[in-house]
């Protein structure tokens, strides 16, 4: 299928992504990092807003490794993205895994247009420097989730050491990701997404960094925003 029209998004993002779909659940793949750092955030996630009870939507859900786990916690939980390949594959290993999750071929902002004010908790993770206008992504989530309920996003920063690290390190050197995952353009200071997040509506209530450390190949949470972090918010009453 042909990326929705008039979408926020990069076809050739799609395209980069469903190519890779089939290989989403392999933790030895492309996406191992995905599969390494989804148990820490999903914890982080969970700790803020317990998820057992609460109707969760997480939007570009990819081949659903955060969206299942999420489900696996007790959310009733939809994911959303425009890669049918990588839905199908979501699809697929739900129903392997006998982890129920709605997933659904549909733009952040239709979907917000359908359902506003519909969830108590919003996950964009990984997603928003990849689309063309992340600020839109931003206001979607702002209206999918209900007041008080809780929104999640994480990125890339922009600086030197995150070029150095995500894109020079993690595709070239390490070869932790294939080369051109990611665009230097497109990363995003914290104070510009905290910006986006005030200019929605929402309440920026914590940032988290996620460090690697490639000695021991471990990921950790840390204080240390300047390569990968993680921002919660809540939409005031």
């Amino acid at each position: 299928m042909m990326p929705i029209m008039n979408a926020n998004a990069d076809p050739l993002e799609i395209q980069k992504f469903s190519e890779l779909a089939h290989r989403w659940w392999d933790p030895t793949s492309e996406f191992r990092p995905l599969h390494d750092i989804n148990p820490l955030r999903l914890e982080w996630i969970n700790a803020r807003a317990p998820l057992a009870g609460r109707k969760v939507i997480d939007i570009g859900c990819g081949g659903g490794i955060l969206s299942e786990s999420m489900a696996r916690k007790g959310g009733d939980v939809t994911g959303i993205d425009l890669s049918q390949r990588a839905l199908k594959v979501a699809d697929l290993h739900s129903l392997e895994s006998g982890v129920q999750v709605r997933y659904k071929l549909i733009a952040a902002e239709d979907m917000a247009a359908e359902e506003a004010g519909q969830y108590d908790v919003v996950t964009c993770m990984e997603m928003l420097e990849h689309v063309p206008d992340p600020a839109s992504i931003v206001r979607a989530a702002t209206a999918l989730v209900k007041p008080g309920g809780h929104v999640f996003f994480s990125t890339l920063n922009r600086n030197p050491k995150s070029y150095l690290f995500a894109v020079i390190g993690a595709e070239y050197v390490l070869r932790m990701l294939p080369k051109g995952t990611h665009d230097y353009e497109k990363f995003i200071t914290p104070a510009e997404l905290s910006q986006y997040i005030r200019s929605a509506g929402l309440q920026v209530d914590s940032l988290k960094g996620l460090g690697y450390n490639p000695l021991t190949k471990l990921y950790s949470l840390n204080n240390d925003t300047s390569v990968n972090y993680m921002v919660a918010c809540t939409r005031p009453v």
